[in-house]
């Protein structure tokens, strides 16, 4: 409906935002290919466990041998180091290079792109007629308005803060002692001390190191874990085909078939190790999605396609013959992942636009995060969870830990998460126009009462979900969305007396996995849950109800 002119400048638009999303997106690649913490001296590695080491030799092979170890700017790399080594200088420059992605002030710096990126939003809503870029990426969202966002987040946002101040006190005195033990000046929690202090607090609370853990979360066993979870769940077996091209030999390529009769369901790639060039992080994508689910194959003009889907990750490979041995937060996103793989297979509808995760953004994270839990579950842990030396499961003593614990942290997680997702919010309802964007950041932290003592999960510079596409964009809070309905529907589970009940699976499979956006999601859920949501189940589980 916009006049011919409008029009041209939409495009233009869009062509503008398009360039600058894939700058934005090269940039970070480039932050995260060239800062490398090296090491050389087997002295400062105190406290970080065998596998991790390992991995490191490896990614300093890869990165050119500079020395003998190496701290690569990825996630799954910083994140066990963080929490492990004991050399506080050395974490801190591993946490810098890590938090300090293209913000920098040199050629890789995003501030200036996203500066553009913002304005161009903003054009682009005012000529389609929204008063911001939020209020149109959020008309066909759950939500619905940002105000509505804002509300949910704003509801958890002062217990997660109160819980991290909890946090940080027990995790002061540990460090506090421990100084005053070895004669030392007192130090103060920083974000580079969370996840090391965090795990000395939940070996003292819990009597749980999650070193213990890590020896018993081989990637290869997992897998199998996840895919065993989609027979029992809804029937699918995964069967490894080698007869396909792949775009990397780490690729492995799964054909997806129905248990009961054999039928074909659709292709699974599974694209787990990192390597040069490839975007970090963990994603779903799918290369085609599902369609004409109610066409007679022998006499349709336009052919049933069945859906071909991807879960990529990160992962260091490990040294020739060992096994790859994840963290806990790591199979985790495996999980995660796979979640949102299972939702593009099981799509039952006719139109690809409305097939698998093509949903409203708050309610895509939904079926990932609920198969979250199937990890914790026993049937799991047991069968799965099997040390990488003895090939004994994780014992039972370790199980109750695990679960005894597995509200720990809740304030970090809900802080560094949440913190992301309001700036998102504020971000996209700014005219931006000369917006300073370090300042924003700074101000808006300081305005909600960010703690000290962590930071934005992803600091605006290197966040792209926001900036390397619209996709997440006026839309990161709806993992907490989603999350209020994954609460209400573990709980259905628990209700159920187990994660592998039959009747309660297959209301997931038929209201939730397979219907995609042929029906509204608020009634979709109300037809799976049997009522609206309890947003009270989200307080729960995290442990904020209290």
């Amino acid at each position: 409906r916009l006049s011919p002119e409008d029009k041209s400048k939409l495009s233009q638009i869009n062509t503008r935002l398009a360039r600058l999303f894939t700058d934005f997106n090269q940039n970070v690649l480039e932050e995260e290919k060239g800062h490398v913490t090296w090491i050389d001296d087997e002295s400062r590695l105190s406290g970080v466990p065998q596998s991790t080491r390992d991995a490191m030799a490896v990614a300093a092979e890869e990165k050119g041998g500079k020395a003998k170890w190496a701290v690569t700017n990825t996630r799954s790399s910083m994140d066990p180091f963080l929490t492990n080594a004991d050399d506080r200088e050395l974490r801190e420059e591993v946490w810098r290079n890590y938090y300090f992605r293209s913000d920098n002030n040199d050629q890789y710096d995003n501030k200036g792109i996203i500066r553009e990126i913002l304005n161009l939003r903003a054009a682009r809503a005012k000529l389609l007629g929204y008063p911001t870029h939020a209020h149109w990426r959020m008309e066909s969202t759950m939500a619905g308005t940002p105000d509505r966002a804002m509300d949910l987040m704003m509801k958890v946002w002062p217990h997660a803060v109160q819980r991290v101040a909890t946090e940080v006190a027990d995790m002061q005195a540990i460090a506090d002692a421990e100084m005053e033990a070895a004669g030392k000046p007192k130090i103060k929690i920083e974000p580079w001390d969370y996840r090391y202090y965090a795990e000395k607090v939940r070996a003292e609370k819990y009597d749980l190191d999650m070193a213990e853990v890590r020896p018993y979360l081989q990637l290869d066993r997992l897998v199998e874990a996840m895919m065993w979870c989609a027979e029992e769940l809804f029937g699918f077996q995964f069967r490894p085909i080698g007869n396909l091209p792949v775009f990397h030999p780490d690729v492995t390529v799964y054909e997806v078939v129905q248990k009961s009769d054999g039928s074909h369901v659709g292709l699974f790639y599974l694209d787990p190790f990192a390597r040069e060039g490839k975007r970090s992080g963990a994603w779903m994508m799918d290369y085609r999605g599902q369609s004409g689910w109610d066409l007679d194959p022998a006499s349709a003009d336009v052919p049933v396609r069945t859906p071909i889907v991807s879960n990529n990750s990160n992962f260091v490979p490990a040294a020739d013959g060992k096994p790859v041995l994840i963290s806990w937060d790591d199979a985790t996103t495996l999980f995660h992942e796979f979640g949102h793989a299972l939702h593009g297979l099981s799509s039952r509808v006719h139109y690809p636009s409305q097939s698998g995760t093509n949903v409203a953004r708050d309610f895509v994270e939904f079926p990932s995060q609920v198969l979250e839990h199937w990890l914790s579950t026993p049937e799991v842990l047991t069968r799965y969870a099997t040390h990488y030396e003895t090939g004994e499961p994780m014992p039972k003593e370790l199980l109750d830990k695990i679960e005894a614990s597995s509200k720990f942290n809740s304030g970090f997680e809900t802080v560094e998460y949440l913190a992301c997702a309001i700036l998102d919010m504020k971000l996209h309802q700014l005219q931006a126009g000369d917006i300073d964007i370090s300042e924003f950041e700074k101000s808006a932290l300081a305005e909600i009462g960010m703690p000290d003592e962590l930071p934005m999960r992803h600091r605006l510079p290197h966040f792209s979900h926001l900036f390397s596409s619209d996709a997440y964009s006026a839309g990161y809070y709806s993992y907490l969305w989603s999350d209020a309905l994954t609460a209400d529907a573990a709980e259905m589970f628990v209700e159920a007396g187990s994660f592998f009940d039959e009747e309660t699976a297959a209301k997931l499979f038929d209201h939730i996995l397979s219907v995609g956006d042929t029906i509204d999601p608020v009634e979709t859920y109300r037809n799976f849950r049997g009522r609206d949501v309890d947003t009270e189940a989200l307080l729960r589980k995290r442990g904020f109800a209290e």
